[in-house]
């Protein structure tokens, strides 16, 4: 893989504090809407070219590992939620576990095995 070809990862220890924590309410969802294993958050923008191509990745992780949720979030009419979440750009993608843990974040469309390692990671690490 090339260099420019890999998506860029946000150190956190960047960002300084952002929530580690999120449930289903927050992101709009009924309070089972979380996914039982894990659940990938899309937070996007309406005129993010990226974004499409993220959506579809993380829909195709959700549709094909059970137990996995794939929520989008626009940034527009979320502006709380993107500011704690301290989104820099579109898209960002968080996956987290079933209690709603963030355990990977990333910027930019995730390649699909990296998704799907990700998925797999956050629904196999105790909450």
């Amino acid at each position: 893989m090339n260099p420019q070809d890999a998506p860029t990862r946000l150190d956190r220890t960047e960002l300084g504090p952002a929530p580690t924590r999120l449930d289903a309410q927050e992101l709009g969802l009924a309070p089972s809407g979380l996914g039982e294993r894990a659940t990938v958050v899309q937070v996007s923008s309406a005129f993010c070219a990226p974004c499409r191509a993220a959506r579809t990745v993380a829909a195709r992780v959700a549709t094909t590992a059970a137990g996995v949720r794939h929520v989008e979030v626009d940034v527009a009419g979320h502006e709380d939620l993107a500011a704690a979440l301290q989104i820099a750009s579109t898209p960002t993608v968080l996956v987290l576990d079933a209690a709603g843990v963030v355990r990977e974040r990333l910027e930019g469309v995730p390649r699909l095995a990296w998704l799907r390692g990700a998925v797999e990671r956050a629904g196999t690490r105790p909450a």
